[in-house]
């Protein structure tokens, strides 16, 4: 098994539940509230690390009970930490609201100490992202250190994975610099301009991700699994079955964690694929983001009975 780095944020979601989501100007009663670790890349990391990955996980934190908590979740996970501390700002947190009829949810973030994620954090840790197998990196935290990480993996040969959201505009170059991006439907849309509704158009706007410099999509598309593009063909790849949806928070970060823990543990992309999809399909019978990512144990006894 390969080495793992990730470079993202950790936020602590506080997580609010109702029979449905409030519109504008609304109050309505939640039927329930938890307090939990999140944040794109912690999530991911937390993915990885289950799946049996050594993981190293570049970020900061403040100096709060948020950040207690963050750090009790990389040691639950077995995750090593490569944290700045930040006494000026609060660790990152945010507001879930999760539709209990759907399992869907909206999603409010303050970043915090993880929005001051520098080139200099990263530029510390090149030793580690050069001598990985996997790189990975999402746009929660600035993109210049995303950028910096991407270069340095790159430069060390590691394979470089950007998730690419939430959905933003990427700097000229860090295309190219992506053996693999991993968007949903609506990150593919906003990044290539193609409306993504079924095969056939995340099939287009993976190829067209692919003609902008990736190395290769995967186009994830929940419970209709995710399509991988190598740059010459697309291949899809179903989604499981793991029982009745409880939520579908962190089911994303769950595939990004189970597909690069696949990758550092030899598999071939298209198997890794297979991996992560049966990864988030564990992840999404749970409540929670980070608390609802599976073993690796448990992912192999559903690769097992497909």
């Amino acid at each position: 098994m390969g080495r793992i780095v990730v470079l993202g944020v950790f936020m602590a979601d506080t997580t609010y539940r109702t029979s449905r989501q409030p519109k504008t100007g609304e109050t309505v009663l939640g039927t329930g509230f938890d307090l939990g670790p999140g944040g794109k890349g912690s999530n991911q990391a937390v993915a990885a690390a289950k799946a049996g990955a050594e993981v190293h996980f570049i970020s900061r934190l403040g100096r709060d009970a948020f950040a207690e908590l963050a750090r009790a979740t990389w040691t639950s996970a077995g995750i090593i930490p490569e944290i700045s501390e930040d006494p000026e700002l609060h660790t990152g947190a945010a507001c879930v609201i999760v539709d209990e009829a759907s399992g869907d949810n909206a999603i409010i973030i303050a970043p915090g100490a993880a929005g001051r994620i520098s080139v200099a954090d990263v530029e510390s840790r090149r030793h580690l992202i050069a001598g990985a197998s996997v790189f990975m990196t999402q746009l929660e935290q600035p993109l210049d250190a995303a950028m910096a990480g991407l270069r340095i993996a790159r430069a060390g040969a590691a394979t470089t994975i950007l998730n690419p959201a939430p959905a933003a505009p990427l700097p000229e170059g860090m295309l190219a610099l992506c053996d693999v991006v991993t968007p949903n439907e609506t990150e593919a849309e906003a990044l290539t301009g193609v409306a993504v509704t079924s095969r056939a158009s995340a099939e287009t706007a993976a190829r067209r991700l692919c003609e902008m410099g990736a190395g290769s999509v995967i186009v994830t598309l929940g419970e209709k699994g995710a399509l991988y593009h190598d740059g010459a063909g697309a291949t899809l790849v179903p989604a499981f079955n793991a029982g009745p949806v409880a939520e579908t928070t962190g089911a994303g970060d769950a595939f990004n964690g189970g597909f690069a823990a696949a990758l550092a543990r030899g598999c071939s992309p298209r198997e890794a694929v297979r991996y992560g999809c049966a990864t988030a399909a564990i992840s999404v019978t749970r409540r929670g983001a980070a608390a609802s990512m599976p073993s690796l144990a448990e992912v192999e006894a559903l690769l097992a009975r497909a």
